[in-house]
């Protein structure tokens, strides 16, 4: 648990997942609460691979590891290598059991650190391996929408840190990009609307996005939440069916394409390593 004047952040050792981040004066919360009515993840890192593998498997070096949705890292416990009342440090290593899904060793360093209204999270992923190593990186932090209830999911947009020109690709029915299918987003320069039916195709992806910050604004509270990021070029954004929450998700790259027939190394946005080698990122949450 850490503590600040002005918020509270509780973190889980399984998968280093923020599961609770509230204001103390307030007591509103801005993180889903993992009801399984409609998901049970929370903050979830992606590792090493973001989205669905085709038929549920990566390739190195012409041999084939099983390996589920965004990967192992979520699932795993993670162990805490320092703690303060305001910074933690988790680390997943590699081990027998990562190395049958995932043929490379490595470090994969969470660091929280809260000040104020304002939680840091840093990754770090170290190449402890006589080889070059691949991977993926993503994060995927689900906020209430609603925010303390105020108001409807319609009433909610996002605001972009830059003027895009967000281009959406689709997801098939096992979480692949469809070749050519992609559609140019409405809104108005850096304002993006939400309902819930832009997600009934599942979620909204994007590559290389120009903004390095996203907030979660309504036009009917002042409350709002916003995610900035570094070294995270693509981007995400999700909820189940009418969920109660919306998921801003930054990543190191994106799903399959359903005709994808290479190994880890060919997939899209993927981080090379070489022995001795890291590759760091950040993501900062801030509630207004």
């Amino acid at each position: 648990m850490l503590r600040s004047g002005l918020a509270v952040a509780e973190i889980s050792s399984l998968g280093a997942e923020l599961i609770s981040f509230k204001r103390t004066d307030t007591e509103t919360e801005y993180m889903w609460s993992g009801d399984a009515a409609y998901w049970t993840g929370r903050s979830p890192v992606l590792f090493p691979i973001i989205g669905a593998a085709i038929q549920g498997e990566i390739k190195a070096d012409g041999q084939a590891y099983k390996i589920a949705n965004h990967g192992f890292a979520r699932r795993s416990e993670f162990t805490l290598q320092e703690a303060s009342d305001t910074q933690a440090v988790f680390r997943l290593s590699h081990s027998e059991s990562t190395l049958a899904l995932y043929p490379y060793k490595f470090n994969l360093f969470l660091t929280y650190i809260l000040s104020g209204s304002t939680l840091e999270i840093s990754y770090r992923v170290e190449n402890t391996d006589d080889q070059e190593i691949f991977f993926q990186l993503g994060t995927h932090p689900a906020f209430n929408c609603p925010i303390d209830g105020e108001g409807s999911f319609a009433d909610y947009y996002l605001e972009f840190g830059q003027q895009e020109r967000l281009e959406r690709l689709f997801l098939n029915k096992t979480g692949q990009l469809i070749n050519g299918k992609s559609d140019p987003m409405p809104g108005d320069g850096n304002i993006l609307p939400l309902n819930h039916e832009m997600f009934e195709h599942d979620a909204l992806v994007f590559k290389n996005v120009s903004s390095q910050s996203v907030a979660l604004k309504s036009k009917l509270s002042a409350k709002s939440v916003s995610v900035a990021y570094h070294n995270f070029p693509d981007l995400g954004i999700w909820q189940p069916k009418n969920a109660p929450f919306l998921c801003i998700e930054p990543w190191h790259g994106v799903a399959d394409s359903e005709d994808f027939t290479g190994e880890i190394r060919d997939k899209a946005g993927v981080i090379s390593l070489p022995p001795g080698g890291q590759s760091t990122s950040s993501l900062t949450i801030t509630f207004n």
